[in-house]
């Protein structure tokens, strides 16, 4: 039996529902909160009376929507482009997205195969003008590089400008990236980022709320904002102009108590006024990744609650363990020097690691990568877990 076939109904609902409700529709958001999503469904679908605070208009769009909609077949696409739906409760949800209350995505679809909630535990935004400065360009890869290098993942949205050369900075730091779009994850936008998004998705993660094919609109980049802000533990925008999009991602990290922070440009420069004038409110001024680390990283224990008898190794799948295990004792090692004995590819090796290190085992140092001084006993001679 496939994965579509063995899809279940709050699996297939919610993936019906992407095909009809907007990206952050606080109502649509209400009704499956109170309603549940087989409720909504069952109305969409039977053609019922119209939804608590849908006009006769809004209703009629909605149920033109709902008879277009094939989950079974949006899922079964999904599958054929390695594209996953991961929603609300499923074990890599990213459990702060629930502070967006109705406005929280139905689900996402994600292309790569990481773990979205252990990479979003150690996450960071770097945002900004897509006609950016070299000078921009710049900060934000050398912003992003240095994040990567200490252990952070850098979220952007794939866009030209700044989010190209935040991505590009990971990604060239051997480092760990999510691209977040604002259209159908099998389907990269803009088509010149086609070959970046598609080595994102081999090295990162690539992620979005709308199903296989849908297209980008102004408002969908503006609502797949809220998103980024939500995802991560803080916002850093490089470059903004008084109506840059990227500041909309910075007022919602604001909203929802995350980190705002701004790379500083030349007082005569419109592409700086953005975030000169964020920097005037409550942002904090960052200029290397030291200062973003200084901020976002004391947080607290990133890795989740644990009680009783169960090791924090228990929370490994078994391929974590494996590339656990191919690490040295002592020393560091690279990630295709870890591939062979790990049995997998170098890509993957890093997107483990990067897991790893959320859970506090293993920490980079330059090119490669070495157990934590906690780490070494329990995992050499740690019990095994039952």
């Amino acid at each position: 039996m496939s994965a579509v076939d063995g899809a279940g109904d709050e699996l297939l609902g919610r993936v019906f529902l992407t095909r009809v409700i907007e990206p952050g529709d606080e109502t649509g958001g209400r009704w499956v909160r109170e309603l549940g999503v087989d409720a909504v469904v069952r109305r969409l679908r039977k053609r019922g009376d119209p939804l608590p605070g849908a006009s006769g208009k809004r209703w009629a769009g909605l149920l033109a929507r709902a008879e277009q909609a094939e989950p079974r077949r949006d899922l079964a696409v999904a599958r054929d482009a390695g594209v996953r739906f991961v929603g609300p409760g499923a074990p890599q949800w990213p459990g702060q997205l629930d502070d967006l209350g109705d406005a929280r995505p139905l689900g996402l679809w994600v292309r790569g195969g990481a773990d979205l909630r252990m990479w979003a535990l150690r996450s960071v935004a770097v945002v900004g003008a897509r006609a950016c400065t070299e000078y921009g360009a710049h900060m934000a890869a050398t912003l992003s590089a240095g994040l990567a290098e200490r252990g952070w993942i850098v979220v952007s949205g794939g866009a030209y400008g700044v989010d190209g050369a935040a991505h590009r900075g990971a990604l060239g730091s051997s480092g760990a990236t999510i691209a977040v779009l604002a259209c159908g994850v099998d389907r990269p936008y803009p088509r010149g980022h086609t070959g970046l998004i598609g080595r994102i998705a081999e090295q990162g993660l690539v992620i979005g709320e709308l199903p296989p094919g849908d297209h980008p609109t102004p408002s969908r980049f503006i609502l797949r904002n809220r998103v980024i802000a939500a995802l991560t533990r803080g916002t850093v925008v490089v470059e903004a102009a008084h109506r840059s999009g990227s500041l909309v991602t910075a007022r919602a990290a604001r909203r929802l108590g995350r980190h705002t922070m701004g790379v500083p440009g030349p007082a005569t420069s419109g592409l700086s006024a953005g975030v000169h004038e964020l920097l005037r409110q409550d942002a904090v001024l960052v200029t290397d990744a030291d200062e973003v680390v200084e901020l976002v990283g004391d947080m607290g224990e990133l890795a989740p609650e644990r009680r009783g008898p169960v090791l924090p190794r228990d929370l490994l799948d078994p391929a974590g363990r494996q590339v656990l295990a191919a690490l040295p004792g002592r020393g560091t090692a690279r990630p295709e020097e870890i591939a062979p004995a790990a049995q997998t590819t170098p890509d993957d090796v890093i997107a483990r690691l990067y897991e790893l290190r959320a859970l506090g085992y293993v920490e980079r140092h330059g090119d490669g990568w070495k157990l934590t001084r906690q780490a070494v006993i329990p995992v050499r001679d740690g019990p095994e877990p039952r």
